[in-house]
């Protein structure tokens, strides 16, 4: 049994031998630092460390490259002290076995079988001298030839013997060392867990430090991320799209007609998105575009994750829009209002200040707060579904329009006290000098009519959008729903029934009181043109005139 199970041991042992070595990536039998030379990690940790010396540490990728290269390095050198250890106590063992131990053993058998034969030769050899002696008796052969050879075929008895009990020995010893030879594979697994866990720990080390440099680095794209962890890298209350893009459009959008409603150049806004995702905007170069300004931040806040009004509050906004009356709806609006997180309250907050100024130009660039919310509602916010977007939006778009539009007509009762839009005075001169020479100037909401025609023929268009937009104006709310909008008709006059018709039902508290006092069932709700300071008048530093001038 032993003898079979040697060549079957001989044969295993050969062929693992073989394999194990061809899986060492550095020169076997060199060492270490001849070794480490050649070996694959050590060649791309030099790469990507002369990568990280050509971009340099002032790069995000340079100090990526910086880090990676460094670790590959530490790994290299694990895996090489690995090898040695492997090479030491797995494959030169296992070589020993398979080329010294077990064909000692089968030599030794093959030389006792030619003892024997040599044994069985001299035995021959004294019978056929004893049957040539000529006696018939039993009596041992005489004479010197006879003695000789009987005592050659006892020493060849004797060899066989010596040899016979040599091998034995050997089998018996190959048999006990079997727990030795099985021993260099676990060996081998126990070195390879230590050198995993030491890469290991070399990887944990060094990803945090990964890690930090991308969270510390400001350059990051904004769209598409979730709006906390934005906020978050860039240390802003306000998303720098949103700013970016409303202070670009308060000194040259606002009396863009058809503004949010009109498509922009699809390469203008692809590169505008581009710019504010690498947080670069050239603002005399978009201040001619007001379009594609508009387009940005709508496609920023239809690619939020989730919705600036949140999904979570999303049943409670469409409650609230169902409610016949609007004391009650109001007041279910603004509770859902001081439901919403700080950063979405914030920014939307500052949107909705936006609009609401938007809509005084209302005469100019036809965008009654009707019209911003079907075309921006959808985009602040919609159902947490998998089914079909469109249809689902199609049904409660009308409802999405009952929610912004009220927020948007009494915004300083909704978010009362004035607001900066400018946060980080980054964008335009201090003084909103508009930098467009096609826009001469930005006229008041107030100014008379006659006077802003000339106005308005004075300044050329510089978009798609047409003039001629009076009588046929839809409201677009981006998803197939149309409906024809001619209440504009009934609103044009004086300033003072324009300002009547976005006035909040009650006095602009802190908080909605406990009963509003009664207000009309309509929307938006008529009253006389002596309250129309009621807003809080927007900031002058935007080039519109002071609250004074236009009462």
């Amino acid at each position: 049994q032993v003898e079979k199970r040697l060549e079957l041991v001989k044969q295993v042992s050969h062929s693992t031998h073989k394999k194990l070595t061809a899986c060492l990536q550095g020169q076997q039998g060199v060492d270490a630092d001849k070794r480490s030379k050649k070996l694959p990690l050590t060649t791309l940790a030099q790469c990507l460390m002369e990568g990280s010396a050509v971009l340099g540490d002032d790069s995000l990728l340079g100090k990526m490259l910086r880090l990676c290269g460094e670790a590959e390095d530490k790994l290299a050198q694990e895996l090489i002290h690995f090898e040695l250890q492997v090479e030491r106590d797995v494959i030169e063992p296992l070589f020993v076995l398979a080329e010294v131990e077990i064909p000692n053993i089968q030599k030794q058998r093959k030389h006792l079988a030619k003892l024997v034969l040599d044994m069985d030769s001299s035995r021959t050899r004294w019978q056929q001298s004893v049957k040539s002696s000529g006696l018939a008796s039993n009596l041992q052969p005489s004479g010197a030839k006879a003695d000789a050879l009987r005592e050659e075929m006892e020493e060849a008895a004797n060899r066989v013997e010596i040899c016979r009990d040599q091998l034995s020995a050997d089998m018996y010893n190959f048999v006990a060392k079997e727990v030795d030879y099985a021993n260099y594979f676990q060996t081998l697994i126990e070195v390879q867990a230590e050198y995993h866990r030491k890469s290991l720990a070399l990887l944990q080390n060094v990803l945090p430090q990964i890690k930090a440099q991308q969270e510390a680095w400001m350059e990051k794209p904004s769209f598409g991320k979730p709006l906390e962890e934005h906020l978050a890298v860039s240390g802003r209350e306000i998303a720098f799209p949103v700013e970016a893009c409303v202070t670009m459009l308060l000194e040259c959008g606002m009396q863009e007609e058809g503004l949010f409603r009109v498509a922009p150049s699809a390469s203008k806004l692809k590169k505008l998105k581009a710019a504010l995702d690498c947080c670069v905007v050239d603002v005399q170069e978009y201040s001619a575009d007001p379009h594609a300004i508009a387009g940005a931040l709508k496609s920023y806040l239809r690619e939020l994750p989730e919705p600036l009004m949140t999904f979570e509050l999303y049943e409670e906004w469409i409650q609230a829009s169902n409610i016949p009356e609007q004391e009650k709806r109001l007041q279910a609006l603004w509770s859902a209002c001081e439901k919403l997180p700080k950063a979405n309250y914030n920014n939307i907050r500052y949107l909705i200040k936006f609009l609401a100024k938007l809509t005084e130009y209302q005469d100019t660039n036809k965008m009654t707060p009707s019209n911003v919310a079907i075309v921006l509602g959808p985009n602040l916010l919609w159902p947490q579904a998998d089914g079909n977007m469109t249809e689902m939006m199609t049904t409660v778009s009308l409802q999405i329009v009952a929610i912004i539009e009220p927020l948007i007509q009494h915004a300083d009762w909704f978010f009362p006290g004035d607001i900066e839009f400018n946060v980080t005075g980054n964008y335009g001169s201090p003084m909103h000098v508009n930098h467009n020479a096609n826009y001469s100037s930005m006229p008041s909401p107030d100014m008379d009519h006659a006077d802003r025609r000339q106005h308005d023929q004075a300044r050329r268009p510089l978009s798609v959008a047409t003039d001629n937009m009076m009588l046929e104006f839809y409201k677009k709310d981006g998803m197939g729903v149309r409906v024809m909008d001619t209440s504009w008709v009934a609103r044009r006059g004086t300033s003072g029934v324009r300002k009547a018709s976005s006035t909040p039902p009650a006095a602009q508290p802190p908080a909605p009181p406990a009963e509003l006092p009664a207000a009309p069932h309509s929307p938006i709700p008529e009253q006389s043109p002596d309250i129309s300071a009621t807003p809080s008048p927007p900031p002058t530093s935007f080039g519109f005139p002071p609250p004074s001038e236009r009462a």
